[in-house]
């Protein structure tokens, strides 16, 4: 179809230029803009309803694991956020100083949140008394607020919508045990939501959280072979509870300081689903999370009686699913049909007069472009089945990949081999020091992305060096 072509050019080739490409895609789906404030964006209405469908299955989740949501302040003292050395440190370069307000210089600097250990940490000290006050499972959805030297859209932009879990617990084994469990969370939300499969795994101590003990990673991996890390779950152990005096009476009458957690995941998940998902027609949606599941256009709308059995559909099917009756009259059915395949509707139906005359229409899944003749009795009933197909599909392809973009090293020659040939994650031994982390990022642009907790012996030997090693860790090129 011509205009289809010529409709399409307006999307970068994704094989060319692949960052272009997204930028593209992000403008015209209208998922965001960019504003007058350098490194800040404006997420579009259609943008956040993605992200309210992650916040509404993911909040689920949450409470269900006995998490109540919470809101604390968007600006934290300076000498808080001196408390804890290594978090300040880690986020130095990043901070946000508010120093004047109304018109008058501060008595003390306030940072804009870049993350809100510190704030909850103090108001926990405030709060806990006893060991039968615990655990404390609060969790808040809010922005924060990074300065940035790079930025795009959802990725990496200056200021972002997150959640960040904030829990304590009474025992060092309990709060270790609940950072497993969010983590898993978290895999649910990407894996059954986003339709993109995860690598869940540990970080190493180099690429660590400031201030935990050890952080827990879901890393994804995009189409360009890139890794993106879509969720983090951290355990601080006491590190913060002790600086801040979060202490409580133990089941002995003792004081003991409580054990703690932090877990976040952002609006950069809606990046992922754009990088793991689209392709050269523009956005490609799972249903789950797709605010529009279903758009109805009609073909020879001037005709009698299309436009009355399109609103027809259109109430019938908004019973069950998120659906769009598109009845613009200023654009073609076929700048129209481009149009919703940019957006990465799930599924479209097509409906004309012949169509009314058989009792049929034509639906076209955006995953695969297979066209299904339906009867219209049918319809809703098969449209369940077509969606649950297109999210299932959606996750094989995007596993396929993963599949095809995962090798294994067992020297750097190799490493550097496979990663120019097929960038993508890339398994090695590791024999623990930082040095050879350093080296491989130098070398190669590659970080470490995890120790997976599915462990596997590829060989004796470190990939670096040559040591000993007996850790197998996954590799990746990162954004």
């Amino acid at each position: 179809m011509s205009d289809k072509k010529d409709f399409v050019k307006e999307i970068t080739n994704i094989e060319e230029d692949f960052a272009k490409w997204y930028t593209d895609i992000v403008l015209k789906a209208e998922l965001a803009d960019y504003t007058d404030v350098k490194g800040f964006i404006t997420i579009r209405p259609y943008g956040y309803a993605i992200w309210e469908n992650i916040q509404k299955y993911a909040d689920n989740l949450f409470k269900k694991q006995g998490v109540k949501n919470i809101a604390m302040p968007v600006l934290i003292p300076e000498s808080l956020l001196q408390k804890e050395k290594d978090h300040v440190e880690g986020f130095a370069p990043e901070v946000a100083w508010v120093t004047m307000g109304g018109g008058e210089e501060l008595e003390e600097r306030l940072c804009v949140r870049p993350t809100s250990e510190t704030i909850f940490s103090t108001m926990y000290s405030k709060w806990l008394s006893s060991w039968r006050d615990l655990p404390y499972l609060y969790n808040q959805w809010c922005n924060v607020l990074r300065w940035e030297k790079e930025t795009r859209p959802f990725l990496r932009s200056r200021e972002f919508l997150w959640q960040e879990g904030h829990t304590i617990h009474e025992t060092a084994e309990e709060a270790q045990k609940f950072t497993l469990e969010m983590l898993d969370v978290y895999a649910d939300v990407i894996e059954n939501l986003l339709a993109i499969p995860v690598l869940k795994g540990k970080k190493t101590e180099t690429e660590k959280f400031a201030g935990a003990d050890s952080t827990y990673t879901v890393e994804t991996l995009m189409h360009d072979g890139r890794a993106l890390q879509a969720g983090t779950s951290h355990y601080f152990g006491q590190n913060f509870t002790k600086p801040f005096e979060i202490k409580f009476q133990n089941r002995e009458g003792k004081e003991e300081f409580a054990y703690q957690t932090s877990w976040g995941i952002s609006t950069r998940l809606i990046g992922a689903v754009i990088m793991a998902h689209g392709d050269n027609r523009g956005l490609k949606l799972p249903p789950r999370v797709a605010p529009i599941q279903v758009v109805i256009v009609p073909v020879a709308m001037h005709k009698e009686g299309v436009k009355e059995k399109a609103e027809e559909l259109y109430q019938t099917l908004s019973e069950k699913y998120r659906v769009e009756l598109d009845i613009r009259e200023q654009y073609s059915p076929g700048y129209k049909f481009n149009d919703w395949e940019m957006r990465g509707v799930p599924v479209r139906i097509e409906i004309g007069p012949r169509d009314i005359e058989a009792n049929k229409c034509v639906a076209v899944r955006r995953d695969t472009s297979e066209k299904i003749e339906v009867n219209l009795e049918e319809l809703s009933s098969k449209l369940k089945d077509i969606l649950e197909d297109i999210q299932r599909n959606m996750y094989n392809v995007c596993a396929e990949r993963v599949k095809e973009k995962t090798t294994a090293a067992k020297n750097l020659d190799e490493f550097i081999e496979n990663l120019n040939k097929n960038q993508g994650y890339i398994k090695t031994m590791w024999c623990g020091d930082s040095k050879c982390e350093e080296k491989i990022h130098e070398l190669t642009g590659a970080k470490s992305r995890c120790i997976p907790f599915m462990q596997e012996k590829l060989s004796d030997k470190c990939v670096c060096c040559g040591k000993p090693a007996d850790t197998m860790v996954v590799w990746g090129r990162q954004y």
